[in-house]
């Protein structure tokens, strides 16, 4: 039985390990989460920017024309550049997702080993607690 308490005590390092596992894989997708908002509202930010240059009819020279299309141009390559971060920015929190959902089940592989772990060292204690049924008739013989 004590080789069984020693898987016991094995399990349950590996649970806390896994546990540490999982909560610095749901930390990480948490940050990508977080980071994936940020470049999202980044892109609305710019999208609304450049709607709002575009809609601009206050240029009275064509300078003024050429340097808002310039600027406008230059917004359109930094909203590009957003877009492409954003997909990266989504590539990213779904691998993270995805480590924290494999970190969560490796976890929960564990507690039902450990849990089958208890359950046979309780049927072991349960079997060498329970006395041996007799071997011959019970009592003395003028009974």
């Amino acid at each position: 039985m004590s080789a069984d308490r020693a898987k016991l005590k094995r399990l349950r390092r590996l649970e806390r390990l896994r546990s540490i596992a999982r909560q610095t894989a749901l930390t990480e997708a948490a940050r990508a989460e977080a980071t994936l908002a940020q470049v999202a509202s980044l892109e609305a930010r710019t999208a609304a920017l450049i709607d709002a240059y575009r809609l601009r009819r206050d240029a009275t020279t064509g300078a003024e024309l050429q340097q808002a299309k310039g600027f406008v141009a230059g917004l359109t390559r930094i909203a590009d550049s957003t877009a492409a971060d954003l997909v990266r920015a989504r590539e990213a929190a779904d691998a993270r997702a995805a480590e924290a959902a494999e970190a969560e089940r490796r976890r929960v592989a564990v507690d039902d080993r450990i849990e089958a772990a208890r359950q046979r060292i309780a049927r072991k204690a349960a079997e060498n607690a329970q006395p041996a049924a007799p071997s011959g008739p019970i009592g003395t013989p003028l009974e």
